[in-house]
């Protein structure tokens, strides 16, 4: 393909605002939602394709039996359906457990007719031992159309290991066919990232959230006193670097070479709630043009400093004591030395008075005031239908080979939000709608294709 070609538009035809299936089978006996069979319209998630699920909804368990050898029972469920299992956490010692779980199994990945739902404990000897199970013919498998309510989960009598006698305790349970629209949708467990386990799962799904509350920090860089150069003898060009995340800014060099070295110059970054980040400051000294000695260094949560959200112009100024660098290897008398530390005289506060520019003013989201009260009305609704991407490049190594697990985010204005993780492919479809309200038309969207570094690789 030639550099031209591969810079063209394509067109993917999509099958947008496709219909929702019926729920009558085919000569096969497969379902009729397996086959793609249409008969009614769809009222939502009209710019992408509809992707049809299988869904799965565990909610609680009563009356199970307690293990003859351990004489307690530590429950949780395994959803089968064909090749792919989903599990639950399980309870310790609870024969009334709550899960509250979403299992979703795409249409194109279900090898089986019948979903299989087992109820086992922990602590059984045997891998296949269980203490009953419930099983559903997907041709009876209801299907939910919006805006239809949610269906609303059933209690069902355990089975034996053979099908036919009824044992002791029931599972609470709802299971239907719905498509991504179905608020289920973003909390489920997904076949297709069968891998992923943990704290894992959490990261891979989609989700709506607020852009973070931006606040500027003033740091008013004002003395040091004691600073030591590494080299005795030599007098030192003094100056501070201040780090916050990834933001770095430095102070101009003192002009006067002296141990108790004046700057009084101001460094302004940008930080987000909830504060987890530090201000990390180091004193260094230009040694030459291609080396600083650091000197002392100091770590300061931003919690330490006060929140402005008027013009008083009176910030209250405070020492900290700098960490001699390299400290850890010093040893003897020279420890003895450093018991005076040197230490940094700053005025810093938190400043929430102002509109925090954090885009550039020529393609900006927001022009709306700061003040609420300013707003004006929406003028109209954007509505985005992310439907996938392909040709990505591979990010990572997992087992020898190239891998991405990509995930879209679009923000406008205040809203951002993050598609689910469509784990190990370099042809993601997502599919997923979203709306913003728009305040001025002149203003823009933002949207950015990642790979998920929350998921392991080698």
């Amino acid at each position: 393909m030639s550099h031209r070609q591969h810079n063209e538009l394509k067109n993917t035809n999509p099958l947008l605002g496709d219909r929702w299936p019926t729920g009558g089978t085919t000569r096969s006996g497969v379902p009729g939602w397996l086959s793609g069979s249409t008969d009614k319209l769809t009222s939502t998630y009209d710019l992408v394709e509809q992707m049809y699920y299988l869904y799965v909804r565990v909610v609680k368990a009563k009356d199970l039996l307690s293990n003859p050898i351990t004489m307690n029972c530590d429950p949780y469920i395994e959803v089968k359906l064909g090749n792919y299992r989903g599990t639950t956490r399980h309870f310790d010692k609870k024969t009334n457990p709550e899960w509250n779980q979403v299992f979703a199994f795409s249409k194109e990945r279900i090898q089986s007719s019948l979903l299989e739902i087992f109820v086992k404990d922990k602590e059984m000897v045997g891998r296949d031992d269980y203490l009953g199970k419930v099983v559903f013919d997907l041709n009876e498998v209801p299907t939910r159309v919006p805006p239809d309510s949610p269906l609303a989960p059933q209690w069902y009598r355990l089975e034996d290991r053979r099908g036919e006698g009824k044992v002791r305790g029931e599972v609470m349970l709802a299971v239907w066919v719905g498509t991504q629209a179905d608020e289920a949708f973003p909390e489920a467990w997904h076949s297709d990232a069968a891998s992923v386990h943990g704290e894992g799962v959490v990261n891979i799904r989609s989700k709506v959230y607020v852009s973070p509350k931006l606040w500027y920090l003033r740091v008013n860089v004002i003395e040091a006193q004691d600073v030591q150069p590494n080299v005795r003898g030599r007098a030192p060009e003094v100056f501070v670097k201040a780090q916050v995340g990834n933001q770095v800014l430095k102070t101009k060099i003192c002009q006067t070479a002296t141990l108790n070295p004046l700057w009084n110059e101001d460094l302004i970054f940008v930080a987000a709630e909830p504060f987890e980040e530090q201000l990390a400051l180091t004193v260094e000294d230009r040694v030459s043009p291609r080396k600083d000695d650091v000197l002392g260094r100091a770590s300061l949560p931003l919690t330490l400093f006060e929140k402005r959200l008027d013009h008083r112009p009176v910030v209250h100024s405070r020492w900290f004591d700098l960490e001699k660098f390299g400290i850890g290897i010093l040893e003897g008398e020279t420890r003895r030395e450093l018991r005076f530390s040197s230490r940094i005289h700053l005025r810093v506060c938190l400043e929430g008075a102002y509109h925090v520019m954090d885009e550039s003013t020529m393609y900006i989201s927001d022009q709306q005031p700061t003040a609420r009260q300013l707003w004006k009305p929406p003028v109209g609704i954007l509505e985005v239908g992310i439907l996938g991407a392909n040709e990505l490049l591979p990010m990572k190594m997992r087992e020898g080979r190239g891998a991405t697990d990509a995930y879209c985010v679009a923000k406008y204005g205040q809203k951002w939000i993050r598609t689910r993780t469509m784990v190990g492919t370099f042809a993601p479809t997502w599919n997923e709608q979203y709306t913003w309200d728009v305040f001025d038309p002149s203003t823009v969207i933002t949207i950015g294709v990642f790979d998920n570094c929350h998921l392991g690789s080698s």
